[in-house]
């Protein structure tokens, strides 16, 4: 049978509640969660709650979310071993104090004993803060002052990519290169001859918006050559990749070590927490040099619950049946997207799969191409929402480990009805 367009969803109550929260806070929400990030009047805008591979929308919407929060959810929404943990530590202990707390020597203990590159290990709060700090690492240690980056690193000053309120003295002590290119990054480090503190990579590309990159052969290693040679910090930026695509993150599965790695998401299943891990000698500015400090750092919630999330990750062999499901996915799903004759590239690693769609090179800006193309993501994730599948335009997708074989065998049938109506509205020529 045909597909058929579904109808827009019933969102009164997202709708309602955006309305007011323009008027508490500017824009309503922040950055990533804005309407227009999605496809505005056609997502949900305020979640219910959430359990295992789903949520649920206000207005009782129920999605297959294949967004994950934007990846800390790796086991499912309200893991019950978790939030017993945390209930129990909040109820039994407290969590915040003057001094640290027990737990937070425990998990400190387990990442070195999980990640290669950790000899010591700094928790902070966010992903933010976690390669801000790092790269103040970088520089205490080296003496230098420029950073040579690669990928999304968050919304600090030296590496925001909206440029709004931030100083030019500050943007010109960070320049670019082009992941998976050797020859970038040897012209930036020539460029700034003795003067780069530390190279920041994520060690898979994910550019916004478009395909995922998985590490050329051999490439993360000539970068650790480089960075060797010119006596450059090597950073690895694992917000996303630690504990998701291996236990010892990107770095063990690809056999390349860096100088520092920063964690997060996935570590503590929802729970705000990131982490700097590293060499000792290079950790080691933080006794004295280099300040680092906050109120809420030590705070032993989500050390509890991190520590519960990488016993269950463990356990249950969580990368082994997320790589072995997500392989399966991929490979339906780049099927369907060939079979569909949509102008579309499925991209990623099997934990982080993606689907663009294609724009010609020479459909530029204000094109009739460049037209097409944003009219045919914008369908495509129409269609997907209504029939119940959370997933983002602009952002790669997550498979978790409570998603179960019938959750992704629906999330493959709303992709192949979706594109076989986008096939029609706009066909390829």
């Amino acid at each position: 049978m045909a597909a058929a367009e579904y109808p827009k969803l019933r969102l009164d109550q997202s709708m309602a509640l955006f309305e007011e929260a323009q008027r508490l806070s500017p824009g309503g929400v922040m950055g990533i969660r804005r309407p227009y990030n999605f496809v505005q009047g056609e997502y949900p805008i305020y979640i219910d709650r959430g359990y295992g591979g789903h949520i649920v929308d206000v207005d009782g919407n129920d999605y297959i979310d294949m967004l994950c929060a934007y990846g800390p959810i790796i086991l499912g929404y309200n893991e019950p071993e978790i939030n017993y943990e945390v209930i129990r530590q909040m109820t039994g202990k407290g969590f915040c104090f003057s001094l640290v707390q027990k737990a937070q020597n425990d998990l400190e203990r387990r990442i070195t004993e999980i990640v290669p590159c950790a000899e010591q290990v700094i928790p902070v709060k966010t992903g933010s803060d976690a390669t801000t700090l790092a790269t103040r690492i970088a520089r205490g240690y080296s003496g230098r002052t420029m950073i040579l980056r690669c990928g999304y690193h968050g919304w600090h000053d030296w590496c925001v990519e909206s440029h709004g309120g931030v100083p030019e003295e500050t943007l010109a002590l960070t320049d670019e290169f082009e992941y998976g290119e050797i020859e970038s990054l040897e012209a930036k480090l020539a460029a700034h001859k003795g003067q780069v503190a530390c190279i920041i990579i994520t060690p898979v590309g994910h550019p916004g918006a478009k395909p995922i990159i998985p590490p050329p052969p051999g490439y993360l290693q000539a970068v650790r050559d480089i960075a060797t040679r010119e006596k450059v910090v090597l950073i690895f930026d694992e917000i996303r990749t630690g504990f998701r695509v291996a236990m010892g993150g990107a770095q063990e599965r690809y056999g390349v070590t860096p100088d520092l790695a920063t964690f997060g998401k996935a570590v503590a299943n929802g729970y705000p927490l990131s982490m700097v891990a590293g060499k000792r000698e290079f950790m080691s500015v933080c006794e004295k040099k280099v300040f680092v400090s906050s109120t809420y750092f030590p705070n032993s919630l989500e050390f509890v619950a991190a520590l519960k999330c990488l016993e269950i990750l463990e356990r249950e062999k969580v990368q082994d049946s997320i790589w072995a499901r997500g392989t399966k996915f991929l490979e339906r799903l780049t099927r369907v997207v060939k079979d569909s004759g949509v102008p579309a590239t499925v991209s990623g690693i099997p934990p982080m799969p993606y689907l663009t769609f294609d724009q010609a090179a020479h459909e530029g800006p204000g094109s009739p191409g460049e037209k097409v193309y944003k009219a045919r993501r914008e369908y495509f994730y129409t269609q997907t929402i209504r029939r119940g599948l959370f997933v983002q335009p602009y952002h790669h997708w997550y498979i978790a480990h409570r998603h179960t074989d019938a959750d992704l065998e629906r999330a493959l049938w709303a992709i192949q009805e979706s594109l076989e109506l986008t096939a029609k509205k706009f066909p390829a020529k």
